[in-house]
């Protein structure tokens, strides 16, 4: 994915090299075929490029939608993390209410009968 993006930056280099010779010397016809040719080429990579953008999850949002659904997941990541803490914190009270009702009832079974 990333070479398509990585070569617009060449094939642009070589639209300006193929341009700089028509403007040295009169074009000729194999320097008019060469700047369609590599214009032509940099178009296809052009289009490959918007098409590869605009399929990527999240493509179509404008910038500030996508700062709004970051915002969302963030507050939504935030109120699972205080889940989480609160629930951890009930686990750890029932486990402290069942270790101290475990040791009442062993401390119970273990007193003679007066």
């Amino acid at each position: 994915m990333s070479t398509v993006y990585e070569s617009l930056l060449p094939k642009l280099v070589a639209i300006l090299e193929v341009t700089q010779q028509a403007a040295d010397s009169p074009p000729t016809q194999q320097v008019k075929q060469a700047l369609v040719h590599v214009t032509n080429d940099f178009k296809e990579t052009l289009r490959q490029a918007k098409d590869m953008a605009s399929t990527l999850p999240g493509g179509e949002l404008s910038v500030e939608e996508q700062g709004e659904v970051i915002a969302m997941l963030e507050k939504l990541k935030e109120r699972k993390q205080q889940q989480l803490a609160k629930f951890s914190a009930d686990v750890d009270a029932i486990t402290k209410a069942t270790t101290q009702m475990r040791m009442e009832v062993d401390s119970t079974a273990s007193t003679p009968a007066v």
